[in-house]
């Protein structure tokens, strides 16, 4: 687990945003899994991603119209799973973040720790080697937010999978592994 923190403004979310191929960069290179991303094509890229990659956002980017096993199992709809193998895997990452017995309840009828929770199972569906979370604590008080890392930490350990968080949260890179501080665009420390 690490931690990517710094004022606000200083390059946190495009340093994630690049090293998970989501923008482009200008020069160097960004290796993950033997896989340099600026070599890859754009299809191929996105099917990186897809397989290998999960995503976790501040304002969690669920689909209002969904329950939260629809929201989780999106991913492996769109990646050919069937819809059987789809909703048996939703329904197990659901349980293994504490909400499966929310799975038919829309994101309007969670609180946002649950919110958080559904999008930390739909990062998890497609069972990435990396989780790339930005401020997944940032909207939570700190009942929730203590709730989220300590989940974020079983997983990282449980399932071996590296999660690579931006936080302004002291609380949130304390319990990491390492801490990457940036200031006016540069790694400091």
């Amino acid at each position: 687990m690490v931690a990517i923190m710094g004022p606000s403004g200083c390059g946190k979310t495009t340093l994630l945003n690049c090293l998970s191929g989501l923008d482009s960069i200008d020069n160097g290179d960004i290796t993950i899994q033997g896989n340099k991303l600026q070599d890859l094509s754009d299809d191929k890229l996105s099917e990186f991603r897809a397989s290998n990659m999960g995503f976790v956002f501040q304002l969690y980017n669920l689909l209002p119209v969904l329950t939260s096993v629809e929201n989780v199992e999106l991913p492996l709809l769109v990646s050919g799973f069937s819809a059987k193998q789809a909703r048996k895997k939703s329904e197990e990452k659901l349980d293994d973040v504490g909400l499966l017995e929310w799975k038919n309840h829309l994101p309007g009828e969670l609180s946002g720790g649950q919110r958080q929770r559904v999008t930390l199972a739909r990062s998890l569906v497609n069972e990435p080697a990396i989780v790339w979370a930005d401020e997944p604590t940032g909207n939570l008080d700190s009942t929730n937010e203590i709730e989220i890392i300590d989940l974020l930490s079983d997983l990282n350990k449980k399932n071996q999978q590296t999660f690579v968080i931006v936080t302004h949260s002291d609380y949130v890179g304390g319990r990491t592994n390492r801490i990457i501080k940036m200031k006016d665009g540069l790694i400091e420390e």
